[in-house]
């Protein structure tokens, strides 16, 4: 719980202190005149803040001439109060997504104090520590920093770790602080950490780190998570490549994907698709081929998106496949150019 006893507020921080004076419908109203990424900044500082001095109310109050000062404040803030706020203003949907995002955040700050130190330094950091240990620790960084801790790890290592960022849930605030308050002892940091909120793991904070790593860690760890979980190394997989990413694939690569697939599924999968995914699959299919897909397209009525996304799964299915089997090639980011 963080007190505000101190008058050297930031105007974010004097708005969220107006808002946790005013009635419940009056703050909702308010904080619906904001932008939605304004209204994050402002419940955020209300998670921290818990509670603020009377005096700091006070004199918060007195800069917002077209509010009235109520005497004596004692302003109360925390989640439950941010989430209310939020619900009142945006409705319960859209303001899950902003308390989500504003948890995102603040639960990175927790190891803000290691951003600046080299992944060799952090995987000595976190030597002897569990595997779990060490997944929720890389589940707080970007993306590009735990990757290159997550490839410097020992093969067994890396795999187990990663199967726990995949695999992880949530953590409490106590054992997020714990964990960083281990390490920031241990690194000999003096910066102190602010309150942790939540943090998510799941697949998804796995795919964002196995994307900036090499072809070699990322062929590696994905084989390893084969044997230890088939179905988690497919799910990470087609979070790996999405059906999109046909269009950076070379001509002649595309044609032997599409050579493959059903004109039907072809058209399903490309219902609402970007117009730059149509057009490099109409230019590399012949004109026959061309004129049976606009007969399939032309006989498409409304579609569930389960079943867009299956037919789109399969065309990703067969450019993996393509791929394994060394028919076709898939640009990754971290590879270069030939020069020929």
């Amino acid at each position: 719980m963080t007190d505000v006893q101190t008058l050297g507020l930031t105007g974010t921080q004097k708005v969220a202190v107006v808002l946790m004076n005013l009635e419940h419908n009056r703050a909702a109203e308010v904080l619906k005149q904001f932008t939605e990424t304004e209204a994050e900044e402002i419940v955020a500082e209300i998670v921290r803040m818990k509670r603020v001095d009377a005096m700091v109310a006070d004199r918060a109050l007195t800069e917002f001439h077209e509010v009235a000062t109520r005497g004596t404040a004692n302003a109360r803030g925390g989640r439950d109060i941010a989430v209310g706020l939020l619900e009142a203003s945006f409705g319960a949907e859209r303001a899950a997504g902003v308390m989500n995002r504003v948890a995102s955040s603040m639960a990175g700050k927790a190891f803000e104090f290691i951003e600046a130190v080299e992944p060799g330094q952090i995987i000595t950091l976190l030597e002897g520590e569990l595997p779990q240990t060490v997944a929720l620790v890389l589940a707080h960084l970007r993306p590009e920093q735990a990757s290159a801790i997550l490839s410097g790890l020992d093969d067994d290592v890396r795999t187990e770790v990663a199967h726990c960022i995949a695999t992880m849930n949530s953590a409490t605030p106590e054992a997020v602080r714990v964990v960083a308050d281990t390490l920031k002892s241990r690194a000999g940091a003096v910066v102190s950490t602010r309150d942790a909120v939540e943090i998510v793991g799941g697949v998804q904070p796995l795919v964002d780190i196995i994307n900036r790593s090499s072809v070699a860690t990322e062929k590696a760890l994905l084989d390893a998570l084969d044997e230890r979980d088939p179905e988690l190394a497919e799910e990470v997989r087609s979070r790996m490549l999405t059906f999109a990413d046909i269009v950076k694939l070379e001509k002649r690569d595309v044609q032997q994907v599409l050579r493959g697939i059903d004109a039907a599924v072809l058209a399903i999968a490309m219902k609402g698709s970007p117009e730059t995914v149509i057009e490099v699959i109409r230019s590399n299919l012949s004109e026959r081929n061309r004129e049976i897909l606009d007969d399939e397209t032309k006989a498409l009525g409304p579609l569930r998106l389960s079943q867009v996304e299956e037919a789109r799964s399969q065309i990703v299915r067969a450019i993996r496949d393509l791929e394994s089997e060394g028919a076709i090639t898939v640009q990754r980011a971290e590879e270069e150019d030939y020069v020929y």
